[in-house]
């Protein structure tokens, strides 16, 4: 059989064998750099680093976890991958959970429960050593698959007296009464709502029509739409909502930036004054939402902090496996601008 001149074989998977020799190490020493690495000194572990650059040798992942009962694996289950709401709080939990070693599986559920709880299966199926999920209402057989799998489970973008494990987020119902509790203060005596077909922006719209309506002892007109919301969604909701005879004056709380920007489109394409004719609440301080004109008004939620917080809690679950504590509140700001 031929050998290059390192002595790695080349009819073949270059092994985890074949590295520890090119390093000058013993297997067991180069398995223990790839799964505990503050466990070799730093000579030893630049050494098989540079083997490994070397030759190629990509580690068994299967053969690691059943051998470790590790899959240095973390499935996260989101609705959208193309929301920036949930794209930026990804990026800034799979920031410190890679400096942890770990990489992560990602997977789109929509709005969809079933769908879930197959995304679910199909995760749990590979063996993650902890799954991320959005929100804290999930199917029955996706809490039962859960509290089985024995993993670590952080539920983020909301909170709850009882997570499956942890949870990381906000409450919605606040974050209405909150927008609310801002539209009667600044004066408002009408209101209405544009909702996305999503459980947690139902609850903000249910807090807020309570809140505003209790206190102004007047009826919240609403449009709700059963998809995830668009520009063009909010155009047509402030158009259905004129058709219907809103009020001049009335102040709209929307379950998203989106949604916003297309009322305040709308608005201008009809040449209504905004805030006078119509004033606009928006919901996640999106990147372009201090750049409409008018600047939008909306509730700002800290995506970085968000992420940041549920990938420590999810690294304080592995090194103590137990103290965690089970609410993270992270809290929302309304930020006031033109547009209310």
């Amino acid at each position: 059989m031929a050998h290059s001149k390192s002595g790695l074989g080349r009819g073949g998977s270059v092994t985890m064998a074949e590295v520890g020799r090119l390093a000058g190490v013993s297997q067991v020493t180069v398995s223990r750099a790839l799964s505990s690495p503050d466990k070799v000194s730093p000579e030893t572990l630049q050494r098989i680093q540079d083997a490994i650059a070397r030759t190629g040798y990509v580690p068994n992942a299967v053969a690691g976890a059943l051998a470790s009962r590790k899959s240095r694996l973390i499935a996260a289950l989101v609705p959208s991958i193309t929301n920036i709401v949930y794209a930026s709080l990804l990026h800034a939990f799979s920031e410190i959970m890679r400096r942890h070693g770990y990489q992560i599986i990602l997977s789109e559920t929509g709005l969809d429960p079933a769908r879930e709880e197959q995304a679910i299966a199909a995760h749990l199926s590979r063996r993650p050593d902890a799954m991320l999920l959005t929100g804290v209402h999930h199917s029955a057989g996706a809490r039962r698959m859960l509290l089985n799998a024995g993993i670590p489970v952080v539920e983020i973008w909301d909170i709850s007296d009882s997570p499956i494990d942890c949870c990381v987020g906000f409450s919605h119902a606040e974050a209405g009464q909150t927008a609310a509790e801002f539209a009667v203060a600044a004066g408002y005596r009408h209101a209405a709502t544009v909702t996305a077909g999503d459980e947690r922006a139902m609850r903000r719209r249910d807090s807020f029509v309570a809140r505003f309506g209790g206190r102004m002892g007047t009826v919240v007109s609403g449009v709700d739409f059963s998809g995830s919301a668009t520009l063009g969604l909010g155009r047509q909701a402030l158009a259905q909502l004129l058709d219907g005879g809103m009020e001049k004056g009335t102040v709209l709380f929307c379950s998203s930036d989106q949604f916003a920007q297309g009322v305040l489109v709308e608005a201008g394409a009809r040449g209504l004054r905004v805030p006078g004719d119509v004033a606009v609440i928006g919901f996640g301080d999106q990147d372009f939402a201090a750049m409409t004109e008018p600047a939008l008004t909306s509730i700002r939620i800290d995506r970085q902090a968000l992420g940041e917080v549920a990938a420590k809690a999810l690294v304080e679950r592995f090194g103590l496996g137990q103290g965690l504590s089970a609410v993270h509140n992270v809290g929302f700001e309304l930020v006031r601008r033109a547009s209310a």
